[in-house]
């Protein structure tokens, strides 16, 4: 699996460049822009794939800690969706919904990277033209956080299975994936004292909903 993931990006890099070699007019700079583009997306590609095995291997070492810090979820929210544009197929739009306390005590790091990874995968199995709903609540030192998407949906036999290790369902096998995400997700929360459910429909999307215990006294 690994060296498919690796290879299909690689694979696509080399083809582009070869064909920009075979553009040299100046006229046909669009021609070169389309594959300088798709380069790009390759490369992003494999640096996605390299940091989830780069994860792995740092939370099963012991070497990922939950360091907890005063951080905004508001703006924590705003960065993460910001970061995920580039995923935006046509039509797509991301709701945001936020009714949390200005401050809360949390660890930023871990956080926005299960969210980043959470909106990652519902851009990713979701079409165009649809939405992606991310809500966030805080009541009782507790933090409810949903991402819901109108995407392929998982099985109930698949969702078993969901946060094992290189899982993938079989519905997405033609999509490109590690079957780490979910399962990088799942030992960030342990990390955090937090909890993941997932409720899944095929054909009519996914909801995942994470609660994580914060304290939101100030950093003295």
């Amino acid at each position: 699996m690994a060296s498919h993931e690796f290879r299909t990006p690689l694979t696509a890099v080399l083809t582009s460049a070869s064909l920009i070699e075979q553009y040299p007019a100046t006229e046909q700079q669009d021609k070169r822009l389309r594959h300088l583009e798709r380069i790009r997306q390759s490369v992003n590609h494999l640096n996605d794939i390299l940091e989830e095995f780069l994860s792995v291997g740092r939370i099963e070492e012991g070497k990922v800690e939950a360091r907890p810090a005063l951080l905004s979820l508001p703006e924590l929210l705003q960065e993460t969706v910001v970061d995920v544009q580039g995923l935006l197929k046509h039509g797509q739009t991301i709701e945001q919904d936020v009714t949390c306390p200005e401050t809360v005590w949390l660890d930023a790091s871990l956080l926005r990277k299960i969210l980043v990874n959470l909106l990652s995968n519902a851009l990713k199995y979701s079409g165009e033209n649809s939405v992606v709903r991310v809500r966030a609540t805080c009541a009782e030192g507790q933090l409810t956080l949903t991402v819901q998407d109108q995407g392929v949906g998982i099985s109930r036999e698949d969702q078993e299975h969901l946060f094992e290790r290189f899982f993938r369902a079989r519905n997405v096998t033609n999509v490109p994936g590690t079957g780490l995400g979910l399962y990088i997700i799942a030992k960030y929360l342990e990390l955090m004292n937090g909890t993941i459910a997932l409720e899944s429909t095929l054909d009519v999307g996914t909801t995942v909903t994470l609660t994580i215990p914060y304290e939101n006294h100030s950093a003295d």
